[in-house]
């Protein structure tokens, strides 16, 4: 068996506010092999855009984004 192309271990992110802590995605973790595709479905505002800007790690300059837990691509 081939190993992932994809690997998320425990990805974590959060963003500091005049309020405190915001925990947008709390320990997440899956694999995805090449040829397949996975979709995240939940309600508006539980982090799922958060969990692929993380992924990819596109979070502007501007915001106070701490990105935890590890990514792999292709090993």
């Amino acid at each position: 068996m081939s190993s992932p192309l994809l690997e998320v271990r425990d990805l974590r992110t959060e963003f500091r506010t005049r309020d405190g802590v915001v925990r947008a995605v709390n320990s997440i973790s899956f694999d995805l092999s090449a040829g397949e595709a996975l979709g995240f479905v939940g309600e508006s505002g539980s982090g799922k855009s958060v969990t692929a800007l993380s992924i990819l790690q596109l979070f502007g300059p501007f915001t106070d984004a701490r990105i935890a837990g590890q990514v792999l691509y292709d090993g």
